[in-house]
């Protein structure tokens, strides 16, 4: 499945190898690290990462 998906890396990501993670749309939402693109994603439905975007802002 990940092949098949277009990620990209957050913008908060440095080019130092600090904290990396990719985002990928389809059905689901899904995140991984992306120092390990064949590793362990997470996938989650819209509006759950809706909510967790919204929750994480600074502000929020």
């Amino acid at each position: 499945m990940s092949d098949q998906l277009r990620w990209v890396k957050s913008s908060y990501s440095d080019s130092e190898g600090g904290n990396c993670v990719e985002v990928a749309l389809s059905a689901a939402v899904h995140v991984r690290d992306s120092k390990t693109p064949a590793g362990p994603e997470l996938h989650v439905t819209a509006p759950a990462w809706t909510a967790f975007v919204s929750a994480v802002q600074p502000g929020a």
